[in-house]
């Protein structure tokens, strides 16, 4: 059965970039679309990016929109959210999620597999 864990979160002063990695295991995710939420308390859980299985096709919120690129390596079975410029307000637990499809326009259905998340915290 697949699982995905994510890895590459931690402390990072503001301005600065961390690198998320979500990697599948027990299955291959070459096959699937791939979407990233984040999650802090109080606020609800927001979608940030998502992409095709083939990696073509991307889209990300306005939120994140020229900062966070999201890529993938389907022969390691990984995708990726480099994060640049960050600032206290991305400071949230991050999940890599898989789709049940290649590519879908609204990036939030169709999904079912989620990884355990991971924490990125901005701060000075």
């Amino acid at each position: 059965q697949l699982q995905l864990v994510e890895s590459g979160g931690g402390l990072v002063q503001p301005g600065g970039s961390l690198r998320l990695s979500c990697a599948a295991s027990g299955s291959t995710l070459q096959h699937y679309a791939v979407v990233w939420y984040r999650h802090t308390p109080g606020k609800e859980r927001e979608w940030v990016s998502c992409i095709s299985s083939s990696g073509m096709n991307t889209k990300y919120a306005d939120s994140v929109k020229g900062r966070f690129i999201i890529s993938r390596d389907n022969a390691k079975s990984t995708v990726y959210l480099q994060m640049n410029s960050l600032s206290p307000d991305d400071t949230a637990t991050y999940y890599c999620v898989k789709s049940q499809t290649t590519w879908y326009s609204d990036c939030t259905k169709y999904l079912d597999v989620w990884g355990q998340g991971i924490q990125v915290t901005v701060s000075a």
